[in-house]
């Protein structure tokens, strides 16, 4: 039971919907003609049936026990928002990536961007012209954040009346109206795959959204045995559960086929409540792996999660969910806190240099550890998966968007501590991260930002962002996440990208892209290949990435006055990369190309070097 409004050709539509407690459902079309018909009732709370003489942009509603009428719980498309009729959708289109087989997961080098804020036009068409400057950036896969319909004040000025993150959607398999609707996003995509480019969708499956939620009306989509901090839990494990797992099956294969995308990254796993004896986690991972396996185009399955808990990533047979790769926050707040200094908040838990260090060689830092913030212990241990199954980033859209001004780390930071930042990021074996505007050190800010019909509502978000900045005991009021002048402070600037520090910065980001891509050490990501060690007065930090034919030694100095150490003993290293370099801005430095063995060495304040030695790497390094 294919569910939502699948049209089958020559003015022939299917409508499947479930509602297993309703005595009777009602297809309603409303346009190009009106008629009310009746759907049949069919096994396991499926209600079916085909309508003749109706095409593509057919507008329609349900109407449920012959009281009132509802958009389609699974419709593809919501041309007039979330409180408006579903349109059936022609699946067709002129696809050009028949020979596209995707990119592999460790390969990836992603770009997180929200469609709304990341070009002043905020549509799917207006990212296309900006790929080929993501190509040659070094970009392989853009992440979208989520596109299902979101509520917007339909009263304001078309490029400004939706905006939200996407988080607060209510129809999982319908494309953003503002953004560009189903061939908005089929034309994005398709560009993409030109390019050479991945596309992963951002894919919430643990809530949805309070407004234009009408999903309770057809069935038991939600429980109330668990509570989510954004509301309902969604019914994965209780009375009926079976028809609420098959729609986010659905769901998932519905953007990889009709779509065409390579990966989802599944929002918060965490408060995705199961305790049945398979997952729902791992239903998602096995219908993913089976429709690789039936197309020869792998496709992926990426989870954020609160837990530290390396089942996520476990293959079946070793007792996990199967799915490829997880967000990795201990890595972001590790790097963070040493390059600001911040210990309010979560940031309490981190602030040493053993901290980034465990994040290089274990990814958790926190693997059944006592955390402080969370006063009991948290994570466990993953070092059975590879480096390459966790996603490390510098920023994203939480870790910017949930800070009360929105303010970018590049705001707080000197111009050598950002070269740092992001060498210390992509010269890790894990899977890289940007965050739109990052390459560039973009300045707009990055808030929360909605727009709501309902006034208590609106009061209600107000309330809810100002609790959520009183752990980090910050003063004062957020940006209203209602007012227009919020969502477009965020647009990005994109005239600074070949201006001055921000245009040395871009390049500095395309040159370790590049030598990360290009350099076989670079290459090598398994946990063997990798040592790091570290000087905690000092605030240095020394990773070692070990190949076969030659090594690297990478030089992070967190220091802000220059430190003095002894060179690898045992032979000379050649010097690769340089952030104190005078082609990028930097002070200038004093190292010499090829470093003899033996020698002191001053790295500058706030400096990234990386020296290639040839042969075995020498057993030590003295600091």
């Amino acid at each position: 039971m294919k569910v939502g409004a699948q049209y089958l050709g020559e003015g022939r539509c299917a409508f499947t919907v479930w509602a297993p407690a309703l005595e009777q459902v009602e297809v309603q079309i409303l346009a190009p003609r009106e008629a009310v018909i009746p759907l049949e009732r069919r096994s396991e709370g499926y209600w079916q049936g085909i309508v003749a003489d109706l095409y593509p942009g057919a507008l329609y509603r349900y109407r449920l026990n012959r009281d009132g009428s509802h958009p389609d719980p699974a419709s593809q498309f919501q041309p007039q928002g979330v409180h408006g009729p579903s349109q059936v959708v022609d699946p067709r289109f002129d696809w050009t990536d028949e020979s596209w087989r995707g990119i592999p997961l460790e390969a990836m080098v992603l770009y997180e961007l929200h469609v709304g804020t990341f070009t002043p036009e905020g549509t799917f068409a207006a990212i296309i012209p900006r790929l080929p400057e993501l190509r040659e950036l070094g970009v392989t896969a853009i992440e979208l954040m989520p596109i299902g319909q979101f509520p917007g004040d339909q009263q304001t000025d078309p490029g400004l009346a939706y905006r939200n993150w996407g988080y607060d959607g209510v129809y999982p398999f319908a494309v953003q109206n503002s953004y560009g609707g189903p061939d908005g996003l089929k034309c994005l995509v398709n560009a993409c795959h030109q390019q050479g480019i991945a596309v992963v969708l951002d894919v919430v499956y643990n809530h949805f959204g309070p407004e234009g939620n009408y999903t309770s009306c057809f069935g038991p989509y939600f429980t109330e045995n668990y509570r989510t901090p954004w509301g309902r839990a969604i019914n994965f494990d209780g009375a009926d559960s079976p028809g609420v797992r098959r729609y986010v099956i659905q769901n998932v294969l519905f953007w990889f086929q009709d779509y065409h995308l390579d990966a989802l990254r599944l929002d918060a796993t965490h408060a995705i409540y199961d305790l049945g004896a398979r997952h729902v986690l791992q239903e998602l991972a096995e219908a993913t792996a089976a429709l690789g396996r039936d197309t020869q185009w792998q496709r992926y399955l990426i989870a954020e999660s609160d837990l530290n808990d390396p089942r996520l990533i476990r293959p079946w047979e070793l007792g996990g969910y199967g799915l490829d790769a997880q967000w990795n926050d201990d890595f972001h707040h590790g790097l963070h806190t040493l390059l600001t200094g911040e210990r309010l908040g979560y940031y309490m838990d981190f602030g040493q240099m053993a901290h980034l260090a465990k994040a290089y060689e274990a990814n958790f830092v926190y693997d059944w550890q006592y955390s402080p913030h969370r006063q009991r212990y948290h994570g466990m241990p993953c070092l059975d998966r590879s480096p390459s199954q966790f996603v490390v980033y510098l920023q994203n859209h939480d870790q910017v968007g949930n800070r009360m001004l929105g303010d970018r780390i590049t705001q707080s930071l000197s111009f050598e501590a950002t070269k740092l930042a992001a060498g210390a990021m992509l010269l890790s074996p894990g899977i890289p991260m940007l965050f739109m505007g990052e390459e560039y050190g973009e300045p707009a800010p990055f808030t929360y930002f909605v727009s709501h019909a309902d006034p208590d509502l609106i009061r209600a978000v107000r309330q809810g962002r100002k609790q959520e900045f009183e752990p980090f005991h910050l003063q004062g009021e957020p940006p209203d996440p209602e007012a227009v002048e919020t969502f477009t402070r965020c647009r990005l600037n994109w005239h600074l990208q070949r201006e001055g520090r921000h245009k040395v910065l871009w390049e500095f980001y395309q040159m370790l892209l590049t030598f990360r891509r290009t350099h076989p050490v670079m290459r090598q990501r398994d946990r063997q290949s990798l040592q790091v060690t570290i000087e905690e007065e000092k605030r240095l930090l020394s990773l070692i990435r070990l190949g076969q034919d030659s090594s690297l030694l990478c030089l992070l100095n967190f220091n802000p006055a220059p430190v003095m150490l002894q060179a690898p003993t045992g032979r000379s290293a050649r010097k690769l990369i340089d952030s104190a370099d005078e082609r990028w801005m930097g002070p200038g430095s004093q190292l010499p190309i090829d470093l003899p063995a033996q020698e002191l060495i001053t790295l500058p304040p706030e400096s990234l070097m990386v020296y290639e030695l040839i042969g075995p790497f020498p057993p030590s390094l003295m600091i």
